[in-house]
C-alpha cells in the first residue's frame, strides 16, 4: 500500500519537496504521514521532517481564521447543512470535554490549563490528534490565536520528533511505516464517520 501511494505521488510530480510540504497540510495525514512519505520519495530525513513541520504548522493559520466562516458558508447549501452541523457538534463535544476539566481549575489557571491540554493533544502522534483537530478544538473553545498557536506548533514539533525518530530507527521499512499510518488513518476516519452519523446536528447556527 505504501509503495502504491509513493508511485502515485511520483506520477503527479517529480518535486518531492513540494509533495512533502503539501501532503503535510492534509487532515489525518499531516506531518505524521508526510515525514515517512518524504523519505520514501528520496528526501533526506531531516529535510523531510523540516518541510512536513513547516507545512503542517502553516496550515494552522487558515484553519483557525477560516473554519467558522467556511462552516457558515457551507451550511447555506441545503444538502450538506446537516453534515456540517454534525461536524460542528463533534468539535463542540471535544471542546466541552476540555473546558469541563478547565472549569475545575481556579480562574487564574484556566488559560494555562487550556494551553497545556491543547499542547498534549497535538503532541500525541495519532492521525486524529494533530493540528487540524487541535485547531478546531481551539476555535470552538473561543481561544485567542496567540494562546492557541504556540501550544499547537510546539505539540506538532513533539509529534514530528517522535515520528522522525521512528522513521530513523525503522528507515529500512519506510513502506511498512507508511502502510501502517494509512491503515490507522482509515480506521480513525471510519470511527469519525460512524460517530458523525450517530451524533445529533447542532441546532443553533
Amino acid at each position: 500500500m505504501g509503495e502504491i501511494l509513493l508511485n502515485f505521488f511520483k506520477s503527479v510530480t517529480d518535486n518531492s519537496e513540494l509533495i512533502t510540504l503539501l501532503v503535510s497540510m492534509f487532515p489525518l495525514i499531516e506531518l505524521k504521514g508526510a515525514i515517512p512519505i518524504g523519505t520514501g520519495l528520496g528526501l533526506d530525513l531531516i529535510k523531510s521532517a523540516t518541510l512536513a513541520y513547516i507545512g503542517s504548522s502553516l496550515i494552522v493559520i487558515p484553519i483557525f481564521f477560516l473554519l467558522i466562516p467556511i462552516f457558515n458558508l457551507l451550511k447555506k447549501i441545503k444538502f450538506i447543512k446537516k453534515i456540517i452541523q454534525k461536524i460542528e457538534a463533534v468539535f463542540e463535544e471535544k471542546a466541552k470535554n476540555v473546558s469541563k476539566n478547565a472549569t475545575q481549575k481556579p480562574e487564574t489557571q484556566v488559560r494555562k490549563f487550556l494551553m497545556l491540554a491543547l499542547f498534549i493533544f497535538v503532541a500525541i502522534p495519532f492521525p486524529v490528534t494533530g493540528v487540524w483537530t487541535g485547531t478546531g478544538i481551539a476555535v470552538f473553545l473561543n481561544m485567542k490565536f496567540r494562546d492557541a498557536f504556540l501550544p499547537i506548533i510546539i505539540g506538532n514539533l513533539i509529534a514530528g520528533s517522535i515520528i522522525t525518530l521512528i522513521t530513523f530507527i525503522f528507515g529500512a521499512y519506510v513502506d511498512l511505516i507508511i502502510t501502517i499510518l494509512l491503515i490507522i488513518a482509515i480506521i480513525m476516519l471510519t470511527i469519525f464517520i460512524v460517530k458523525l452519523v450517530k451524533s445529533k446536528p447542532k441546532t443553533n447556527d
